[in-house]
């Protein structure tokens, strides 16, 4: 089905709506046996991005990709990406990126395709039920890591392509690829790439399709918009070492003590964000924003089923999903130098680290919003009139990203799942962060879509990851 999906879109890119589909759900239908047995060699290359043991795998699985568009009758240029250096002062080289282009008819729309192939690290000790690198299935699901995230969906594309050849039928577009092996570790040197390659390679480009995320519900969608996000480290300084409670307790200033107060200081218990000013930039909802929630189907009771919780911050559809998708929000996801293990131990630890973040929305801009959490995070630490040294860091940064639904690129998507499924695609956001599809929209100044093609179940970067056949 995903195929066929990504073969309609193609049709529709062209105005060919009334191309013959019921020949190629035979054909793929024919071929699922043959789709899978492809995926399952990709699944077996454990391209683990973050991983530098394994990067000889990553570098494999580019090749194969370059291999597998050449043999599409693609052309394909390896780019060399230089190296990496990993904090142990190793040197290794980064993955190459592949740039693949097929037809160059000047009286066809241009079409970039980009997707990855990196993975995130999964083990069998993990909770996996089966072995993540060994493509396994059950009940009409595919298991395996990279199924859904991003293997699958790009193969999707190459076998729609392939479809197309078998049936004797002319792409009705060029197509132009980029495939990377970073996208799970941040995508390192691709924003140059494409400064360096826009004027040259992408200068025809006139659409960008991203199939790298999922749907909402068991219902077809596009995705217009995700958010940014800013990573803020706060480190505070006490004593030169660690302390034993017995001995120095209620005698010096802890930094845990102020740690935990800077941390309780940042979000109430309603999920509203206390840094002033933090919303001065969101854009105000419009009547005709609103609209667009009305149709999207979304299941409160089986959301928090999933997510195994009784209780939301928000009562309705419509403000869970603006909350999730719509407005920033503030997380705390750990704390450094802390003891952590089982068992007790009292030490008062010197120094300690608090790790938060903040999710982005269109017109926040990092740098503003990283001095506006400065500015407040210092008088917090001011008014505890504590001897202990503080530093806060914006450790990294990313703007929100947000499309037009009314332009050529989303109704070719809509009318290509409402050709294949009978229905109207829901139109969703994303509340994660995926720099690409800023970074490509910003590079070349053209539409971007993201085409989801994963499960709202799929499991990407969870255990257990799989995409329905």
């Amino acid at each position: 089905m995903i195929t066929l999906i990504v073969f309609s879109l193609l049709l529709h890119f062209a105005m060919e709506a009334s191309s013959p589909l019921d020949q190629v759900l035979q054909y793929i239908d024919e071929h699922q046996d043959d789709y899978v047995k492809h995926l399952k060699e990709w699944i077996a290359i454990q391209s683990e991005s973050g991983t530098p043991t394994k990067r000889d795998e990553v570098i494999r699985m580019m090749h194969v990709v370059g291999e597998t568009i050449e043999r599409l009758g693609g052309t394909v240029e390896v780019t060399d990406m230089g190296n990496e250096e990993l904090p142990s002062g190793k040197i290794i080289p980064l993955p190459p990126v592949v740039l693949g282009e097929l037809g160059k008819d000047p009286n066809k729309t241009t079409v970039c395709i980009y997707g990855h192939v990196d993975v995130q690290p999964a083990r069998i000790k993990d909770g996996w039920t089966t072995d993540p690198y060994v493509l396994t299935e059950k009940n009409g699901n595919l298991y395996g890591r990279g199924s859904s995230d991003d293997k699958g969906p790009i193969l999707a594309w190459l076998h729609a392509i392939e479809a197309f050849q078998a049936l004797k039928q002319e792409l009705p577009v060029n197509l132009k690829f980029i495939f990377e092996g970073m996208e799970e570790s941040g995508s390192s040197g691709l924003d140059d790439l494409l400064t360096k390659k826009n004027e040259i390679f992408f200068s025809n480009v006139e659409f960008i399709v991203i199939s790298d995320s999922a749907w909402l519900s068991k219902k077809p969608a596009l995705t217009y918009g995700t958010r940014g996000l800013c990573y803020f480290i706060i480190e505070v300084q006490g004593a030169n070492q660690d302390l034993h409670s017995g001995s120095y307790g209620g005698t010096v200033h802890e930094a845990m003590t102020d740690l935990i107060a800077l941390l309780d200081s940042l979000v109430n218990s309603s999920g509203h964000i206390l840094i002033p000013g933090i919303d001065s930039d969101v854009v105000p909802l419009t009547d005709e924003e609103c609209l667009l929630y009305e149709p999207i189907e979304f299941n409160l009771e089986a959301f928090k089923h999933t997510i195994g919780t009784t209780e939301l911050l928000h009562k309705t559809k419509m403000d869970v999903l603006l909350h999730r998708w719509r407005f920033p929000s503030l997380s705390i996801h750990g704390i450094e130098g802390a003891f952590s293990g089982p068992g007790t131990k009292t030490v008062i630890p010197a120094k300690v680290k608090g790790k938060f973040s903040i999710r982005l929305v269109p017109n926040m801009d990092p740098e503003k919003l990283s001095n506006q959490v400065k500015t407040y995070l210092n008088g917090v630490f001011a008014e505890r009139r504590t001897p202990n040294k503080l530093r806060i860091t914006l450790q990294s940064g990313s703007k929100a990203w947000f499309a037009d639904v009314t332009d050529k690129l989303y109704n070719a998507g809509r009318r290509a799942i409402r050709k294949v499924f009978g229905i109207e695609a829901d139109l969703i956001r994303a509340g994660g962060t995926i720099p690409i599809a800023r970074m490509l929209q910003h590079t070349m100044q053209k539409s971007v879509m993201m085409l989801p093609i994963g499960g709202a179940d799929d499991g990407t970067h969870s255990r257990n990851e799989k995409l329905s056949r």
